[in-house]
């Protein structure tokens, strides 16, 4: 069966995760206009830093989510992100959503819920849709 397109944005993000550097979670995601990528991004220790080596369950302090570390992207190459849907491996937190809301995207696609909901919680308030994602029917 032919995959659609959400299936295979999801995927790619799952994939994109792979390169995240935080050794607590890995996160990924991809940023599509009309089904089509503009730019990925993957949480780890900003730039030239040394990569997260976390060994608890206690919130990371090095990492840079995935969600802003597009967006910068984006911004440094002047990749307009506007109506864009954001496809990402876990549901942005807070400050991840703000970020989200500010640079215009309209919908924002999840696959794992995240424990805090006030960023979902953000992005509804700003009226983008936002959708946990079925993994079992996109396999």
């Amino acid at each position: 069966m032919r995959p659609s397109r959400n299936d295979v944005l999801m995927e790619i993000a799952a994939v994109i995760a792979r390169r995240s550097t935080c050794s607590r979670l890995a996160v990924g995601c991809v940023f599509a206009l009309d089904g089509r990528i503009l730019v990925t991004g993957y949480n780890g220790a900003p730039s030239s830093l040394p990569h997260c080596q976390h060994e608890s369950d206690e919130p990371c302090t090095t990492a840079e989510h995935a969600e802003r570390n597009a967006i910068a992207f984006a911004a440094r190459h002047g990749v307009q992100l506007e109506g864009s849907t954001l496809y990402v491996t876990h549901s942005p937190c807070l400050p991840c959503a703000m970020a989200i809301v500010n640079c215009g995207v309209r919908e924002v696609i999840y696959g794992i819920a995240y424990r805090l909901t006030d960023g979902i919680e953000l992005l509804s308030q700003a009226g983008i849709q936002s959708t946990l994602w079925n993994w079992v029917d996109s396999i």
